[in-house]
């Protein structure tokens, strides 16, 4: 049952892509960040339903006529150049054939990122990236919490099978990441019960992280929870969330949770945290004994022999710098550490120039919400290999997008069309009128001032 209603909604929306191919995108983003077809036990499980997805959008493509430059900001040309210095290093580096599947891997979602930066331009497409995108992991954060709860938090949460987040301490930061992004959807709704539902599903959200037993995410949610309080407009309420989560969640958590977290302060008795270290320490003398690294992974037992420093034994990095300084060297590590600031200067600068316009204020809220995403990647990060994983790009591409949507005035030219117009499942009015045609990227290089 599950897998035939998987693949029926992954037909629908592949048909409906053709002619309005962001609806691909969508698509793409869901069985990528969610990836529902791992909670299938049939023939859905293993089939090809990404691939389809991208095949769909890339046909899409090339017929509409509603698409435009995929650079639209500082933070995508980082962007493109970090892809081509990955491709280098994959090429020349210790073993390219055996690094091919993680490189074809990774250089398919940075494609897919660049094809969704081509096809989404209006309100109705950031917004509906942002749900998508946040959905996603809601749902899977939703069911995690209820497990973490009624089981007294005794029993680790992962992430799906075969996805960049099956293991807990990944699944763990992009619950953290998804909260902000919940919350910014929060601000955009007017019904109260949709509001509460959502402040429900965040608090589960993080009974999940906290259930993941994972120690990285404890320190990315402290971080990620003080800067959503700061870039909150609501504090009050942000607060008094933040309180129930430490007070009811935190004292529920069995003992050897609490043993587990204790570690952190004293790492160097903890021969998983000095394997990291260690792990850490091979990976900058690979970065300065090659240039380029050593190419998709560093996790070779030579190069720990040779710079093994606690021990010879070959660890992934658990930290999205190392692995990045490990497999692409000093200059890799640069381009991926100026894209991350680059896109966190232009959420900023949404938060900053959008506020005081009406029209443009959710794209000031998402500007808000999007920093805390990246701070609390920045920290979950450190001790986590989830450097090529989708989520932060997209939240990358969402500000990239509305920063245009911003610098153009875009509420100038969108008419007001109902999203089932949008997606084709009503009759739109004509372009004339203000139907989706109107909205097409032909004027978006006609830039007009913004308040700075």
């Amino acid at each position: 049952m599950r897998d035939l209603l998987i693949v029926s909604i992954v037909g629908v929306m592949a048909l409906m892509a053709l002619k309005r191919p962001w609806i691909g995108v969508m698509l793409w983003t869901w069985l990528s960040i969610m990836n529902p077809h791992r909670y299938a036990w049939g023939f859905a499980y293993s089939a090809p339903l990404a691939a389809v997805a991208a095949g769909v959008t890339l046909l899409g493509l090339l017929y509409t006529r509603e698409r435009q430059s995929p650079f639209q900001g500082p933070p995508m040309v980082w962007f493109v150049l970090l892809a081509l210095a990955i491709t280098f290093s994959w090429l020349f580096g210790m073993d390219a054939a055996g690094d091919y599947e993680q490189w074809n891997k990774v250089m398919k979602i940075y494609f897919m990122t660049f094809v969704a930066a081509a096809l989404l331009f209006s309100k109705h497409h950031i917004m509906a990236f942002a749900w998508v995108t946040a959905g996603s992991l809601a749902l899977l954060g939703a069911k995690g919490g209820v497990f973490t709860i009624l089981t007294g938090g005794n029993y680790r949460t992962w992430g799906p099978t075969g996805s960049f987040i099956q293991d807990n301490n990944e699944f763990a930061l992009a619950l953290i990441m998804a909260i902000p992004l919940l919350h910014f959807l929060q601000l955009q709704v007017s019904k109260a019960w949709i509001r509460h539902g959502i402040s429900a599903v965040m608090l589960l959200c993080a009974a999940s992280a906290l259930g993941s037993h994972s120690r990285g995410a404890l320190l990315a949610i402290a971080g990620m929870g003080a800067m959503f309080w700061w870039r909150s407009k609501k504090k009050g309420p942000i607060a008094l969330m933040i309180a129930l989560v430490v007070l009811a969640m935190l004292p529920m958590m069995p003992e050897h949770w609490w043993d587990r977290m204790h570690t952190i302060r004293t790492y160097e008795e903890d021969a998983s945290a000095m394997g990291r270290i260690n792990a850490w320490l091979v990976a900058l003398e690979v970065a300065k004994n090659h240039l380029f690294g050593a190419g998709m992974s560093y996790q070779h037992e030579v190069l720990f022999i040779l710079y093994g420093v606690y021990d010879q034994t070959v660890l992934a990095a658990h930290s999205i710098y190392f692995q990045v300084l490990g497999n692409h060297g000093f200059i890799g590590l640069f381009l991926y550490l100026g894209m991350w600031v680059s896109a966190y200067r232009t959420a900023g600068w949404l938060n900053k120039n959008a506020r005081d316009i009406p029209e443009a204020r959710w794209a000031a809220d998402l500007g808000a919400m999007a920093q805390v995403c990246f701070v609390g990647f920045a920290v979950g990060g450190a001790f986590l290999s989830l450097s090529y994983f989708d989520l932060p790009y997209n939240v990358m591409l969402m500000v990239v997008l509305a920063k245009r949507w911003v610098e153009t005035r875009a509420w100038e030219r969108e008419a007001p069309v109902s999203f089932l117009e949008y997606a084709g499942l009503k009759r739109a009015a004509s372009s004339k009128n203000g139907g989706p045609a109107a909205i097409a990227p032909q004027v978006v290089n006609q830039t007009m001032p913004v308040k700075r």
